[in-house]
């Protein structure tokens, strides 16, 4: 068939910094080099190797120059929020207790599942864009914990 990998995700988004936020301080990518398009963006990676051009791409109309998006990408009404007719997007995770921590401080809500019989814990939260996030963790790492109680008022992460 040819495909290899998944390459990127890109998120439209009308609060690009708000977005790159949760994407840096909740999930841990880091911004990254971004060609010069001509319509805001910021490339997002997993650690410090840019072979693969980022594992997120965040896409923002630029209101001085709106065409700039539409001319590259063709125009699409900026979305609501959420994933439309894709659910979620996934990721293979450890360290469960450090991001209910994270979580926590940065007032996201998240739930919890424990799929039966494949040792694996999923934590589910969403981005500033209703994007829905899955973090698969090794079940291991919750044997025996009570998943923690979360924040009472959700304020998101704000830039």
């Amino acid at each position: 068939m040819g495909l290899t990998k998944l390459a990127h995700y890109s998120i439209r988004t009308s609060d690009l910094e708000r977005s790159c936020a949760f994407y840096e301080r909740v999930l841990g990518f880091r911004r990254g080099y971004r060609p010069p398009f001509d319509f805001p963006g910021a490339w997002l990676y997993m650690g410090d190797d840019e072979r693969d051009f980022g594992t997120v791409h965040i896409i923002a109309i630029d209101p001085n120059n709106p065409s700039g998006l539409s001319a590259y990408l063709g125009d699409k009404a900026l979305p609501g929020t959420g994933t439309g007719t894709v659910d979620h997007i996934a990721f293979l995770a450890t360290g469960v207790t450090q991001m209910w921590t994270t979580l926590r401080t940065e007032g996201i809500p998240w739930r919890d599942r424990t799929v039966p019989s494949l040792g694996l814990h999923q934590v589910f939260v969403e981005d500033p864009s209703g994007v829905t996030i899955e973090l698969n963790y090794p079940a291991d790492e919750v044997a025996g914990l009570t998943p923690p109680a979360q924040a009472q008022h959700h304020a998101g992460v704000t830039a």
